[in-house]
């Protein structure tokens, strides 16, 4: 027992010391632009994603008006949490073990996620599928995107770092 608290230590100790920095954020999108959205929906949006982050989200606001998208200067676009250290390990531990392999048709990650600085970006088309959300208890529906910045500034790198921590990626066909 005592040694499988040592693994586990060592293992949050690894993935600690090779990611930089988890930001989950969601844009808030068509919601925005409902009558009341300040009062009614976004409170619950802000509950939600600091229930599923552990920490309360930044308000981001547009910064500058874009008449073709009808946004004005000010109204908010989105939020955005920057996870480090202990959260940060818990986050990206709860993302891969229980998460990921809720979602819908999940097949696994396609290599095509993780950018060539090494950045591994995971777009989540339904916030319930966190184990914290009560779908019954949230009625507004958001995607929330999460990007895994590591350390190591190399995709060849990040990639086989990502597979140790056991991130689920798609195999690989091979060709004829």
């Amino acid at each position: 027992m005592a040694n499988n608290q040592k693994q586990q230590n060592n293992q949050r100790a690894e993935i600690r010391a090779f990611l930089e920095k988890v930001v989950v954020d969601a844009g808030v999108g068509r919601l925005g632009q409902q009558p009341n959205f300040e009062e009614k929906a976004l409170p619950q949006i802000v509950r939600d994603i600091a229930a599923v982050t552990g920490q309360k989200p930044q308000i981001r606001r547009a910064k500058k008006s874009i008449a073709g998208f009808k946004l004005r200067e000010g109204q908010i676009v989105g939020l955005r949490v920057t996870l480090r250290k202990a959260k940060m390990v818990d986050f990206f531990e709860r993302l891969i073990t229980i998460v990921l392999p809720r979602v819908r048709d999940f097949g696994g990650l396609d290599l095509k996620t993780v950018d060539n600085g090494g950045v591994l970006g995971v777009g989540i088309r339904e916030h319930a599928v966190f184990p914290e959300i009560s779908p019954e208890q949230s009625p507004v529906s958001f995607s929330i995107g999460v990007s895994i910045v590591p350390r190591a500034k190399d995709r060849e790198r990040s990639l086989e770092k990502f597979r140790q921590c056991g991130v689920p990626f798609k195999k690989e066909k091979k060709r004829k």
